[in-house]
């Protein structure tokens, strides 16, 4: 077996542990364990678990680039790719209702350790909030293309804590119809409905 394929084995089950255990309670011998490597064997790859840390970071920046590259493909338009950011909240329910939203656990635990990474994990939210952003834009929303982005993105970590407190996928699939409808109604073409306030458009994602 190749150095890169077990550095990638490494790096992956370090991804599911943090999400699932935390950073701060994943050991170098929780890794080692899934990966079925010895202690001399892993240390050849990482000395530290913070190398771990930032290799699992630059994976989730490589995975997320490549899905909203498949998003922009796939998306006939604007709203149609941002209804599949939206969709995340259905398509890892299973995950999201036991462990929450990945994205933002590990920012929220790296805060707390006042951790040196916690900038770099940061860039993952940075990643969509560009993406979505540059969505807003392209259905003609450009001077409020950020508002509505992170409107958006703070908008689903609360359905993601939610969901990870109550595990109500009635209440998750109603706030996904709502946050699709909110899209929608940007989508509009101009006149074709009353143009809002930035705070009246918020409350209508409410």
């Amino acid at each position: 077996m190749s150095d890169k394929t077990t550095r990638e084995r490494i790096v992956d089950a370090a991804d599911r542990l943090f999400y699932r255990q935390g950073y701060a309670h994943t050991s170098f011998t929780d890794i080692a364990g899934v990966v079925q490597i010895s202690r001399g064997n892993f240390y050849h790859h990482f000395k530290t678990k913070d190398e771990i840390l930032e290799a699992v970071i630059a994976f989730r920046l490589a995975k997320t680039q490549a899905m909203l590259e498949r998003w922009e493909a796939e998306g006939k338009n604007p709203e149609e790719r941002i209804r599949h950011f939206i969709h995340i909240l259905v398509a890892n329910w299973d995950d999201i209702k036991l462990y929450g939203c990945p994205v933002g656990t590990l920012s929220t635990e790296l805060a707390k350790l006042n951790h040196a990474s916690q900038e770099e994990a940061k860039r993952v939210f940075t990643l969509f909030r560009t993406w979505l952003c540059r969505q807003f834009a392209d259905l003609g929303h450009e001077a409020e293309a950020d508002e509505l982005a992170l409107h958006l993105l703070a908008r689903s970590q609360g359905v993601a804590m939610m969901a990870n407190a109550f595990h109500d996928r009635a209440f998750v699939a109603q706030e996904v119809k709502q946050m699709c409808d909110w899209v929608a109604s940007y989508a509009q073409p101009a006149g074709g409905s009353v143009k809002r306030s930035g705070a009246a458009k918020r409350k209508k994602t409410r």
